[in-house]
């Protein structure tokens, strides 16, 4: 390019660039508080359904199985991040409601549920993370030697039993 069209060819580039650079920064959302997570999570998860399925980790080849869980309060206690979830778990021929106290760490703005090595009365001792977000759950889970993947979303349960 000769001298003339590249001075021209760089003043048009700075008067369509620097302007841009001037303004400020577009912000995104700002993260919510704590406490507002918190409250969003206890109105999420008290009176939600969460259906599902679940895969066994060495049975890739069989279809995931139905599961279902409907939490009828989850509040969060005064310290540390152990939440009480009072949850009907319907799991094999198991259908059973149970106050637990779980443990709920958060990344960023996605709340996970930790439980590791938990006995649940009736029906064994259970490892698990499963993580909330936008209505949805997804994670792992363990029971004994056996564990594998669950997903599925998260609804309000109907006022029909399911809150048992």
């Amino acid at each position: 390019m000769s001298r003339p069209i590249c001075s021209a060819a760089l003043a048009l580039l700075a008067a369509t660039f620097v302007p841009l650079l001037a303004e400020e920064p577009v912000k995104k959302d700002a993260t919510p508080s704590r406490e507002e997570l918190v409250k969003k999570l206890e109105e999420t998860l008290t009176g939600a359904k969460l259906t599902g399925a679940y895969s066994v980790a060495g049975r890739e080849d069989r279809a995931p199985k139905a599961e279902e869980y409907t939490i009828t309060s989850a509040t969060k206690l005064p310290e540390g991040d152990v939440w009480l979830i009072k949850a009907r778990i319907k799991y094999g021929d198991k259908d059973t409601t149970i106050p637990m106290p779980l443990e709920i760490k958060w990344a960023g703005d996605t709340p996970i549920i930790t439980l590791t090595n938990m006995a649940i009365p009736g029906l064994g001792t259970f490892t698990a993370r499963v993580l909330i977000y936008d209505n949805r759950y997804a994670g792992t889970w363990q029971h004994g030697p056996v564990g594998g993947n669950l997903f599925g979303k998260i609804e309000k349960a109907k006022d029909n039993g399911d809150a048992k």
